[in-house]
């Protein structure tokens, strides 16, 4: 199986996320689902098929996180330096509005749009690898085609 690139934040954040379902969520629901059946018929108590379906979503997510952790390939992006990869930070204009942004590539696992955390995969990203500063890309988006030129590349 391929490994997974996470930085050293994403990994503490899913392995936290991790801890928070085992200790805290898990036990929750298990005694959530133990009181439900205190409630007796079984097949018409909401509480007890509501608590199943949670317990069912969590053991899921431990599943999946669990299976991320043991493939993340931690890299940490202040011992990088030059050309545009996996955990910069890309300081951008578009080309057509003036407006600025500034994005860090990452792992679809830490991916955020809203905290300007941008994934590897996405079509702007994979126009950003490679490129230096004072390069132009081009990108066709869902919205269209956008121009950037990149402003400054950071490695912390």
């Amino acid at each position: 199986m391929d490994k997974i690139p996470l930085t050293a934040a994403g990994h503490k954040k899913l392995d936290d996320e991790l801890k928070q379902l085992k200790s805290v969520e898990r036990p929750a629901i298990i005694r959530a689902i133990a009181e439900a059946r205190e409630h007796g018929d079984l097949s018409e108590n909401a509480e007890y098929h509501s608590a199943k379906e949670k317990q069912s979503f969590i053991e899921g997510r431990i599943k999946e996180l669990e299976g991320v952790l043991s493939l993340a390939d931690v890299i940490n992006p202040a011992k990088m330096s030059g050309p545009v990869k996996f955990g910069a930070t890309v300081h951008l204009v578009d080309e057509d509005t003036d407006e600025e942004k500034t994005y860090q590539i990452v792992g679809e696992y830490e991916a955020d749009i809203e905290k300007g955390r941008l994934n590897l995969k996405s079509p702007l990203a994979r126009a950003l690898i490679g490129k230096d500063e004072g390069d132009s890309v081009e990108v066709r988006t869902p919205g269209g085609e956008k121009s950037y030129e990149i402003l400054k590349i950071e490695y912390k």
